[in-house]
């Protein structure tokens, strides 16, 4: 098996900001595998917040060993941006092999379009108010909040800029349990539907004595199967995203054990291009939340891109993925 790792730099249409920090491109790896007979590629985005850096992970990829499968995979690499790229590829690389479309592998049904939030950055309450006017015709709406009660503000200044649009918002973990006590009810008079990540991942107790009023969605709390033990009585959502499980193998996995242990369903994705968000598309198919605007916040993108219309995300064209 031949791996070959770059980095790819996209620009942001606009700068994009969260209660971390802001950013203008989104830097990612892009993984090509070629066994000599089909070629496959996938595409991963490091996060600093779970230790990871471009050097880091592309360190995990180039230290692989020159054979090895999907069934393989997850005890070379941990769950994260590495193994991601690694399994998409993989997939894509199957695919092309078998002459399938990767969800046929899958067992999956073929897709379909899926409407998409689309995410507001984090700013003043009038910048934020003027971000959901000129995106009000979206039907979801995802707001980054960055905690303290100008949270109020900024989100009753984002329904007054979009009145029709369904609401969710990300705190990306920036809350007290206080604070969520008095937000929630403003939020859920507000129309909003969720919250994600409240309370910091690791210091999330108080949400099994909270009255969730305003569900809670696990996101950093969330990464794999090995996740739902630790969830249970404090959550009502789990946040899928690839990055954070090792690629669509893992991904398909947790989507099926929540489902099964009552958790509703809502895929996520990092800032990147439609090569990342492609296998995460399979993967949103009837899920109660679906919020894969990568793209959709870019300057510039892969060949071959995902299509975005009134039906929301489509699936990915054999030629970009899968």
């Amino acid at each position: 098996m031949r791996v070959a790792v770059s980095r790819d730099v996209f620009q942001l249409a606009q700068v994009f900001t969260i209660a971390r920090g802001s950013r203008t491109e989104a830097q990612v790896l892009t993984v090509r595998l070629s066994d000599g007979d089909a070629q496959g590629w996938g595409e991963c985005v490091p996060y600093a917040r779970y230790g990871e850096t471009l050097d880091s992970v592309a360190a995990q990829i180039e230290g692989l060993p020159e054979h090895f499968d999907r069934a393989a995979l997850a005890d070379l690499l941990p769950a994260g941006a590495a193994r991601n790229a690694v399994d998409c590829a993989l997939w894509d690389m199957e695919a092309k092999r078998a002459g399938k479309r990767v969800w046929e592998l899958a067992g999956l049904s073929a897709p379909g379009p899926q409407i998409t939030a689309y995410t507001l950055s984090l700013a003043a309450p009038e910048a934020m108010r003027a971000q959901a006017a000129e995106n009000a015709h979206r039907p979801l709406l995802k707001t980054k909040l960055g905690g303290g009660e100008v949270d109020v503000a900024r989100i009753e200044a984002v329904r007054a800029g979009a009145p029709e649009a369904r609401i969710i918002v990300d705190a990306n973990e920036g809350w007290t349990p206080d604070l969520y006590k008095t937000l929630a009810p403003v939020l859920v008079r507000l129309g909003v539907e969720m919250v994600e990540q409240p309370l910091p991942a690791g210091a999330d107790e108080a949400l099994a004595e909270l009255e969730r009023v305003l569900p809670v969605c696990a996101d950093e709390a969330c990464h794999d199967r090995a996740s739902l033990s630790g969830l249970k009585g404090k959550y009502d959502m789990v946040n899928i995203k690839l990055d954070k499980t090792g690629g669509l193998t893992e991904a398909l996995e947790l989507r099926r054990a929540a489902l099964a242990q009552g958790y509703d369903v809502m895929v996520g994705c990092m800032v990147g291009s439609s090569l990342a968000m492609a296998p995460a598309v399979l993967v949103a198919q009837g899920a109660a939340v679906v919020d894969l605007d990568g793209p959709l916040l870019l300057a510039e993108d892969r060949e071959q891109p995902l299509k975005y219309d009134a039906a929301g995300v489509h699936p990915p064209v054999a030629a970009l993925w899968g």
